[in-house]
């Protein structure tokens, strides 16, 4: 059976769209989580970010582009509203994961030959 680590080895891609703009996973794992909950509150706290912070992404995020990619939608008898992924912000997130898959892909030789020359962890006896 293979050692867990808690030690990250391989790319996390981060695309600039402009000269502070950029899509990195994080804020894709935001758009991630607002499509499946249908809610910034709950997307937010998956990634235990304040609604605050999640908020100022996606108002980032949808700036960033053309046209929003992320939506509110009215509430029902219950009150409070949702949101979700507009067509271009779908668009986006596919795109963006496609990016990640084949940069791994293309670098995955290296980063195995990168991981048999990383040090264990302290105190883990790898």
């Amino acid at each position: 059976m293979k050692a867990k680590t808690d030690r990250r080895i391989g790319p996390r891609l981060r695309v600039y769209l402009g000269t502070l703009d950029h899509l990195g996973p994080g804020k894709a794992d935001l758009l991630t989580g607002i499509d499946e909950t249908g809610s910034i509150v709950a997307a937010g706290k998956r990634m235990d970010m304040s609604y605050r912070r999640a908020w100022l992404l996606v108002d980032a995020l949808n700036k960033m582009f053309k046209s929003p990619l992320v939506t509110k939608t009215k509430g029902g008898k219950g009150g409070g509203g949702g949101a979700e992924l507009t067509g271009l912000g779908r668009e986006v997130l596919t795109r963006f994961r496609s990016m990640e898959k084949k940069t791994a892909k293309a670098i995955a030789a290296d980063v195995a030959a990168l991981r048999r020359f990383v040090a264990p962890l302290p105190g883990r006896g790898e």
